[in-house]
């Protein structure tokens, strides 16, 4: 089975949302007309009659291009969302078939710990050579988020904030040690733990979801006097900034490379703050072969 039987309306919606997603992207309609292979004015009609449909105007229409109304911004997500679960839905009809393949759609929170399960999808791979893994990162929050709308099959987690009762999960063999991502040249570099009063020291960086769920608790009332300077999700850039002399960044032990050769490196926290590492997956789902391969590996 795949999309080319659905039922056509179905199709030709989910073509009007390509068409809307293209002109977008590229703020033009001829130009979303000649990247389509559609003419002007059949892609100006799909984008008219959407808006007729939705009762609201997508598009602010100016000599040159076109930009998205507030409407069409909250519209441009949805559609976004939709046809990524409508790409996913169609990989797994094909995936029932596939004898040495399949699609398995993971989200991840950034951590060491990552390791372990790849490990796993290692395991998998000997008996579906032709294993396709779509990987997100982000923070546990978005991609648990993923994972309740059916963009995702698996969510790796690194905090304990997440109601665990609601899935399955297994439980991976690693906590996530947290600590500070300073320059060597720092006077901290010569200390083996950094401790609470050290923190409130030094400019700090954080991702958002750590600071307010994962180390409250740790830092106690005294986190209102840390000097906050930024804020991420991903720490790539967020270690830029510790290079450039920004700040200093609170977060896991070996997210980034702190090894002899590198300019950065990593003390932990004193008192020692751990974070537990989580594999979850929603219940009753039905998996394709090649998922439901990955769970048993990772139950046993």
């Amino acid at each position: 089975m795949t999309f080319d039987k659905i039922n056509p309306v179905m199709k030709m919606e989910i073509q009007t949302l390509k068409y809307f997603l293209e002109t977008a992207k590229v703020e033009n309609i001829t130009k979303a007309a000649n990247i389509l292979h559609t003419s002007q004015p059949s892609l100006s009609k799909h984008i008219k009659n959407l808006e007729e449909s939705l009762g609201k105007k997508l598009f602010v229409r100016g000599s040159k291009n076109v930009t998205l109304t507030e409407e069409g911004f909250l519209l441009k997500q949805r559609a976004e969302e939709i046809l990524s679960l409508v790409e996913k839905t169609e990989r797994e009809f094909k995936s029932l078939d596939e004898i040495v393949g399949g699609d398995i759609y993971i989200g991840c929170a950034e951590s060491d710990g990552f390791k372990f399960f790849v490990r796993a999808l290692k395991e998998v791979q000997k008996k579906y050579p032709q294993l396709r893994c779509h990987l997100y990162s982000s923070d546990s929050d978005s991609v648990t988020d993923k994972l309740e709308r059916g963009i995702l099959d698996f969510a790796i987690i690194t905090h304990g904030n997440i109601n665990l009762q609601k899935y399955n999960y297994a439980t991976l063999p690693i906590k996530n040690l947290w600590g500070l991502i300073i320059r060597k040249d720092s006077p901290l570099a010569e200390k083996k733990e950094v401790t609470r009063e050290d923190l409130l020291q030094i400019p700090i960086i954080c991702s958002r979801q750590g600071l307010v769920e994962e180390l409250s608790d740790w830092f106690g009332k005294g986190i209102d006097k840390l000097k906050l300077v930024a804020t991420y999700d991903m720490v790539f850039n967020a270690s830029i900034m510790v290079r450039e002399n920004f700040g200093c960044v609170l977060g896991y032990e070996k997210i980034v490379y702190t090894g002899d050769a590198g300019d950065l490196c990593f003390r932990p926290l004193a008192p020692k703050k751990e974070s537990p590492m989580h594999i979850i997956w929603k219940k009753n789902k039905v998996f394709t072969p090649v998922a439901e391969n990955l769970i048993h590996c990772l139950s046993d």
